[in-house]
């Protein structure tokens, strides 16, 4: 999979300009309540790109860290509006709560404030795919890596969040733009990277199981595209970190965008559409995942 941060960004035109009218976006691991919520980048990014459908796919609000402290400021609260404004404006919102938001999960099937909950969705693009859409913590059962490591990670992830809102606060005063010191480290790190290949296998294995043509999901903080026996699986990343999206053009071509707007990478557009099973019964239903 290739690292968002790879592509010569300033070489690539603005998403307004190659995406022309956006058909879906999908934005994942934003945080809401939290430090590290990177919200003013995201409102930059809703106002350049105006979608016709938006999927939340999860941990939107950060309601395990609000236990502890809660930060909502003025650009967080900014954000809330900004997505409710595109809510009443006619754009289909749907979210998708993921494990750090998943109480509201006892809200799916309900439209509030014209945003739909569900506890995941089959998307089709307008080229024809079916993807399922999940925030994907339902696959970390199938990632088998040593409990004591995961925890460590959680932990080192967090200090490194810390150093990752120093290290940016340096560069605005040098008027330098964002830049993810926790994704520079993580793609050094062999044991995140088996976590991740190992996720995005079991993403894919359950869209095969299901017939579908793909995955979309974030919860990792990876962003990117993989294709494996003709199931894409996508990465729309998050907004503490990498601050990129997933983005559908109106041919359901599947961009992966920054918040600037910019194509960072294009998923393939040889895969064709997969015919639906007649049953799943392997899948993985949102009752063995633990909704």
């Amino acid at each position: 999979m290739t690292a968002p941060q790879s592509a010569p960004r300033a070489e690539m035109p603005p998403a307004s300009d190659a995406l022309g009218q956006v058909r879906t976006l999908f934005i994942s691991d934003v945080h809401l309540g939290t430090p590290d919520c990177q919200a003013a980048l995201l409102a930059k990014l809703l106002r350049r790109v105006r979608p016709e459908r938006l999927y939340l796919v999860g941990d939107i609000v950060d309601l395990l860290a609000m236990r502890k402290r809660a930060v909502l400021d003025k650009d967080q609260q900014a954000l809330v509006a900004r997505v409710l404004r595109l809510a009443r404006s006619g754009c289909e919102v749907i979210y998708i709560p993921g494990n750090h938001d998943a109480a509201f999960r006892r809200l799916c099937g309900l439209k509030l404030h014209n945003v739909s909950i569900e506890r995941r969705a089959i998307h089709t693009t307008g080229s024809g795919r079916r993807l399922l859409v999940s925030h994907g913590d339902e696959f970390d059962t199938h990632v088998r890596i040593a409990p004591w490591l995961l925890k460590l990670g959680d932990g080192m992830h967090g200090f490194i969040l810390s150093l990752n809102r120093w290290c940016n606060r340096a560069r605005g005063m040098f008027g330098l733009p964002y830049w993810s010191l926790a994704s520079a480290l993580k793609r050094r790190s062999g044991t995140a990277q088996r976590y991740v290949a190992q996720f995005e296998e079991a993403a894919m294995r359950q869209a095969r199981l299901e017939g579908l043509d793909g995955y979309v999901g974030g919860h990792i903080h990876q962003a990117g595209f993989r294709v494996e026996e003709g199931v894409l699986y996508c990465n729309d990343g998050d907004w503490v970190e990498h601050c990129t999206a997933l983005a559908e053009d109106a041919e359901g071509a599947l961009h992966l965008i920054d918040w600037q707007g910019q194509i960072l990478e294009t998923a393939p557009r040889h895969l064709m559409p997969r015919p639906a099973p007649a049953a799943t019964p392997d899948a993985v239903t949102p009752e063995m995942a633990g909704a």
